[in-house]
């Protein structure tokens, strides 16, 4: 059965009425569906990873505010559609954003990683466990994505060697956290949900577990967060004062290289700035 509606109806029981487009990421085609019964779903098409994007949105059930997860095969994902309003988080969204994040990576595991591979952008991120935060960042993050980028001829030579440089002096900057946690891996604001001050659901999760400072990097990259966001989450999970000064830039080459290998060059600017600022 490929016609995609039809399949929806057989598994939910219900006809299809209306569909909207909606807004989606850069690999899938994300469709509102209302159907006969009263529900309405969010629907994503496209690509052969969502069925793990599903298993991701069901790991992080009771864990963060996400949709539940109706279908979940490669090509076809069906989610309850959650309440959000345009426009981004106002403060009270940001604030509850901050608790819920916080909260999120108070849940740890024994390694860093995961036991399955999870996908970020529909690329493919390596989650063999490993006991050392430096090792998995270094292996199956920096170095990973610059040697792919490097191979799709997205990345150039010279570049590529100064990552390895900078890879092999990680450990002048790299802090071991007390203990790994788990994140979203993927936090900007078309992620997040909100509506009257608060936030509805987390999207499109890129999950494993990892030093809690790269999803706070993250959110400073494109502007997800406000300062309202980090007073919040410090005064849950105190955040180093040098994470800022130091720290960040070096997390957020690891978002770079994904954006490098997904849109192209023009993110290798902020990459070159990024190298530099840590004398490769």
């Amino acid at each position: 059965m490929s016609n995609p509606n039809l399949r929806i109806e057989s598994a939910l029981g219900a006809h299809v009425v209306s569909s909207q487009a909606l807004a989606g990421g850069c690999i899938a085609k994300v469709t509102r569906l209302d159907l006969s019964d009263g529900q309405s779903v969010v629907v994503k098409q496209g690509g052969d990873g969502l069925a793990v994007e599903g298993w991701m949105h069901s790991y992080l059930k009771g864990k963060l505010p996400v949709p539940d997860v109706l279908l979940a095969e490669p090509d076809l994902l069906v989610m309850t559609c959650l309440k959000s309003e345009p426009g981004g988080m106002d403060h009270g969204a940001e604030t509850h954003c901050a608790e819920l994040v916080a909260a999120l990576h108070d849940f740890t595991s024994k390694n860093f990683g995961l036991g399955r591979d999870t996908p970020i952008g529909g690329l493919v991120q390596p989650n063999q466990p490993c006991e050392s935060w430096l090792e998995f960042f270094r292996d199956r993050r920096l170095l990973h994505m610059a040697r792919l980028a490097h191979q799709e001829g997205a990345l150039p030579t010279a570049m590529l060697d100064r990552l390895e440089k900078l890879a092999a002096r990680l450990d002048r900057w790299i802090e071991e956290p007390e203990r790994p946690a788990l994140i979203h891996g993927d936090l900007w604001g078309g992620n997040i949900l909100s509506a009257a001050g608060r936030v509805t659901g987390f999207v499109d999760p890129a999950i494993y577990f990892a030093h809690p400072e790269i999803e706070l990097a993250f959110g400073t990259l494109f502007g997800t967060f406000n300062p309202s966001f980090f007073r919040r989450y410090g005064e849950i999970r105190p955040i180093s004062p040098d994470f800022f000064e130091i720290r960040r830039d070096l997390y957020n080459l690891y978002p770079l290289l994904v954006h490098v290998r997904l849109f192209g060059a023009a993110y290798l600017g902020q990459v070159e700035r990024h190298l530099c600022r840590f004398g490769v």
